[in-house]
C-alpha cells in the first residue's frame, strides 16, 4: 500500500510538471504563430542577407532563437525554427553559426523583394565591370559585414590587377578609388594599403561615415570582426567613440590617401575601361572603383511649412550638447527612438516623440524595451497617430488623432529616412533588381 502511495505521489508530481511544461509550450507556440502572422503586415520580408531554414533538418533546439542580438527575428513554431519578424533581420548570421545540425544557411532576398537593390555578384561587383558595391548600399547594415566586404572586395581587385598584363604606368590613374570612409570604406582602404595598391578614398563629410553621426555611446558592433592591418578585434560590443578612436589609431600608423569634404557627383566607365570620378574638388581616374557610400543619402524632408527654419535638424551627433530644451523628435524607427532617449537623458530636456502610426513596429528589441520603460517613467511623451503641420519659432503645430495642438518648442529633429542614391547608381550604368544568386556575373580582369 505504501509503495502504491509513493508511486501515486511521484506520478502526480511528474504530471504536474508535465502539464505545466505543456501549457507553457503551447502559449509560447501560439505567441510565435501570432508574430509570424503579423510579420507580413509590417514588411514584405527580408530585403538582403537573411537565414534560410531547412525545416526537415531542424531539431528545434532553439539555439538560433536565443543567439540573435536583434530579438524576435526567429521563434520555434511547432518545434521548428521559423522567421517571424523578417524586417528586424540585418544579417548577423549568428543563427547559422549556432545551429548544431547545419539547418540554417545565409541567403540573399529573392529578386522580387530587392527590386530597389543593385545587382551584385558574389565578389560584390555590379553589372558594370570593376565597379563594386560594399556595405549598407548593397543591403547589409551590419558593421561586421561591411568590414568583411570592404576587405574581400579589394582582395578581388588586387588579384585582378596582379593577373593583368603589364602596361606603361600612368601615374594619374589610381589602382582603386574608394567612395566613402565608413566601416566598409575604411576596411577597403586599409586592405588596399596592405596590398600596396595606389588608392584614393573620397568622403563627402567626415571619416567614420554614418557611424560618426550616431548618438553618443550608441552600440555599433555586437560580434568580433577582423580589420586589415590590425587583425581580429575581439570586443563583442563597443560604442561609437570606441570605434572612431580605433580607426584614428590605425590611420595614424598607415599611409592612407583620404580626402574629406569631397562629394562624388558621378562615376563613369570609359571605353578604355578606366573610370572617371567627378567630385566637388575635381576629377580623378581609376582602374577600379569601390562604392561604400551607405544608403542614407540626403535626409528626406516632410514638406511641412517652416521646415527651413534653423532649429529644424536632421542629424543628431552629440545629445549632451543640448540641455534645458523643449524638443520634438519626428519618426518611429530606431534612429528616432535612440535620439529621443539620448536627448531625454540630458538635464532639463522635455522630449516629445511624434510618430504617424498607432504603434512602433520596426524597432530593435532592446530599443522597444527601453522606449517602453521611458514612456512609463514619463521621461518621453510619445504622440502616436500624429504629424507636424507647421514649425514656428518657439512652437510647433502638430495634428494628433485629427486634432491640432500647438506645443512650445525650441528644437526639432526629423528622422524620416533619406533619399536613396539609386539615381546616382543608375547613372553609372548599374542594374537593379537582383541578388548574388541571380546575377550570373563572371569574374573579370582589369583593363
Amino acid at each position: 500500500m505504501e509503495t502504491l502511495l509513493t508511486w501515486g505521489i511521484a506520478g502526480a508530481v511528474l504530471a504536474f510538471f508535465l502539464i505545466r511544461y505543456w501549457r507553457e509550450h503551447k502559449r509560447s507556440d501560439e505567441a510565435a504563430r501570432e508574430k509570424a502572422a503579423r510579420g507580413p503586415v509590417f514588411s514584405d520580408g527580408p530585403r538582403a542577407q537573411h537565414p534560410q531554414i531547412m525545416t526537415e533538418a531542424c531539431i528545434g533546439c532553439g539555439a538560433c532563437v536565443s543567439v540573435c542580438p536583434e530579438g524576435d527575428v526567429l521563434a520555434l513554431v511547432s518545434g521548428k525554427a521559423t522567421i517571424v519578424n523578417a524586417h528586424k533581420c540585418i544579417g548577423h548570421s549568428l543563427c547559422a553559426e549556432a545551429c548544431p545540425v547545419g539547418a540554417i544557411t545565409m541567403v540573399m532576398a529573392k529578386p522580387g523583394s530587392s527590386a530597389d537593390m543593385p545587382v551584385i555578384s558574389a565578389e560584390y561587383e555590379t553589372s558594370v565591370p570593376n565597379l563594386f558595391i560594399v556595405g549598407e548600399l548593397g543591403g547589409l547594415a551590419l558593421i561586421k559585414n561591411a568590414v568583411n566586404q570592404g576587405r574581400d572586395c579589394v582582395d578581388a581587385i588586387a588579384q585582378r590587377l596582379a593577373a593583368s598584363p603589364e602596361r606603361p604606368v600612368d601615374s594619374s590613374v589610381w589602382d582603386v578609388i574608394i567612395v566613402g570612409a565608413g566601416p566598409a570604406g575604411i576596411s577597403a582602404s586599409l586592405r588596399a594599403a596592405e596590398h600596396r595598391l595606389t588608392a584614393l578614398t573620397l568622403e563627402r563629410e567626415s571619416v567614420g561615415g554614418t557611424v560618426s553621426k550616431y548618438p553618443r555611446q550608441k552600440l555599433v558592433m555586437t560580434s568580433p570582426v577582423e580589420f586589415p592591418l590590425h587583425g581580429k578585434f575581439s570586443k563583442t560590443s563597443l560604442s561609437k567613440e570606441d570605434l572612431l578612436r580605433f580607426w584614428e589609431k590605425i590611420m595614424a600608423r598607415t599611409d592612407l590617401n583620404i580626402q574629406t569634404g569631397a562629394a562624388v557627383d558621378a562615376v563613369q566607365r570609359g571605353t578604355n575601361g578606366v573610370f572617371q570620378v567627378k567630385t566637388s574638388k575635381g576629377e580623378y581616374r581609376a582602374r577600379a572603383v569601390v562604392l561604400a557610400m551607405g544608403r542614407a543619402g540626403t535626409p528626406r524632408k516632410l514638406g511641412v511649412k517652416g521646415e527651413e527654419l534653423p532649429h529644424v535638424l536632421y542629424r543628431l551627433i552629440e545629445a549632451d550638447h543640448y540641455t534645458d530644451q523643449k524638443i520634438l523628435v519626428v519618426g518611429g524607427g530606431d534612429s528616432a527612438v535612440e535620439a529621443a532617449m539620448g536627448l531625454a537623458h540630458q538635464s532639463g530636456n522635455q522630449v516629445t516623440l511624434s510618430y504617424r502610426r498607432g504603434e512602433f513596429s520596426r524597432l530593435k528589441d532592446r530599443n522597444a524595451k527601453r522606449i517602453a520603460e521611458q514612456m512609463t517613467a514619463g521621461k518621453i511623451e510619445v504622440l502616436f497617430n500624429s504629424m507636424p503641420v507647421e514649425f514656428r519659432p518657439g512652437s510647433v503645430v502638430i495634428e494628433v488623432g485629427g486634432e491640432l495642438r500647438e506645443l512650445p518648442n525650441d528644437l526639432v529633429w526629423i528622422f524620416a529616412g533619406g533619399t536613396s542614391p539609386s539615381e546616382f547608381l543608375k547613372a553609372a550604368g548599374i542594374k537593379f533588381g537582383g541578388s548574388p544568386a541571380d546575377t550570373q556575373l563572371q569574374a573579370r580582369s582589369i583593363a
